[in-house]
């Protein structure tokens, strides 16, 4: 199916059924006792017990099994800063797939303001509807400040899907590519375009996982000590990364590289940069729609595994295949935070969930379910 094709059903989808979610309730309605229990005066005494205990809202509310979708659609995929009513689209989608693949009630909230003050204020005054938050497609550097301030101020699980939800999926690819390939994780050098939220969130995990040379490259050049325009998300990298002390651009970065992962725009990688690289290379293009470099020119240049964020080319590097089950381990074992440690085990058992991985097969299907039992056993 062309995009213009998939762009014109979409349309005639979403228009025909006013959206892709809804509220439905789980108990009957249809007598006065059904009125009295669910309603008043019942709920009154669920009132009481709640109000003197906050603890057992989990056991009587919604509050066990419900996400808030948070959005202020500054960053959404593929389109940039378009606003809380462009967002609320995607926002809706994200809550079906939570729904669909692990039984979690989640809600879309698309916010009028891009504050960084005023969004953590305002998911601290909804949290106590709510098990735990999922932040979605907000810009950085502010979705950093965002969640380590939630994290640190609730007491619910917090999770930036931007940030944790892609790179646990793309460490989850690159465990299998790396055995796919026979290297070893301490002696692959990587190379990183995007220093947004996804690309910074990513080096941090390899980092946590045991990645050791890892270069980083934004749209001014190679993240190093002696720039003086890095942001302090940035300069923290430059204490971690560079090891090799590169200076330039992408195409500097990569000359004998083993891995490149792309969360920045199409066109970034050309097929000569490819031929740079050690053989048999490994190349995460995830920009969204257009990849840094489409698939066949990869191939064509000699690369050893190729995979992208899209679902009509093998090797698609989905969040679908993270969140819900991280969400469905957080409240099936009563966690209250989402560390690195725990999405690394959700790395390792994404990869395992390949048996025998191929390369044009290092991660699970996207739409198989039983992915999230393995995810949320890997959160405790």
């Amino acid at each position: 199916m062309s995009d213009s094709d998939l762009y014109k059903q979409s349309l005639e989808l979403h228009r025909k059924h006013r959206g892709k979610i809804e509220i439905i309730s789980k108990v009957p309605i249809a007598t006065k006792d059904d009125l009295s229990l669910a309603y008043t005066p019942g709920v009154a005494e669920v009132s009481r017990v709640v109000a003197d205990n906050p603890d057992l809202a989990r056991e009587y509310t919604i509050t066990r099994n419900t996400v808030a979708i948070v959005s202020d659609g500054s960053a959404v995929l593929g389109l940039g800063n378009i606003g809380p009513y462009g967002a609320l689209p995607v926002m809706e989608g994200k809550a079906a797939l939570f729904k669909e693949f692990a039984g979690v009630d989640a809600f879309p909230i698309c916010v009028a303001t891009q504050d960084t003050e005023e969004i953590i204020e305002l998911v601290k005054n909804i949290a106590p509807t709510f098990g735990g938050i999922n932040l979605e497609d907000i810009s950085a550097p502010r979705c950093f400040e965002i969640l380590g301030r939630l994290k640190d101020e609730l007491d619910i699980p917090i999770m930036h899907d931007d940030q944790q939800g892609t790179a646990t999926v793309t460490l989850a690819g690159l465990i299998n590519a790396l055995k796919i390939t026979n290297r070893d994780k301490k002696r692959t050098r990587v190379v990183i375009s995007g220093v947004g939220a996804a690309g910074v969130a990513i080096a941090r995990l390899m980092l946590a996982y045991g990645f050791e040379d890892i270069t980083m490259v934004d749209s001014k050049g190679i993240i190093e000590k002696n720039r003086s325009d890095l942001n302090d998300i940035k300069k923290d990298l430059a204490k971690s990364t560079n090891i090799r002390n590169l200076t330039g651009s992408v195409s500097d970065a990569l000359p004998g590289a083993d891995v490149f992962i792309g969360v920045s725009k199409a066109g970034v990688l050309s097929e000569n940069m490819i031929q740079s690289m050690n053989k048999d290379s490994i190349i995460f293009a995830m920009a969204n729609p257009e990849p840094e470099i489409m698939p066949d020119k990869a191939i064509s240049a000699g690369v050893g595994i190729i995979a992208t964020g899209r679902s009509d080319f093998p090797n698609q590097v989905n969040n679908v295949l993270a969140f819900p089950g991280i969400f469905r381990g957080v409240f099936d074992n009563n966690l209250t935070e989402i560390s690195d440690k725990a999405l690394i085990r959700v790395a390792e058992a994404l990869a395992d969930c390949v048996e025998n991985p191929e390369r044009d097969r290092i991660l699970p299907n996207p739409l198989d379910k039983t992915v999230v039992d393995a995810v949320s056993r890997a959160m405790i």
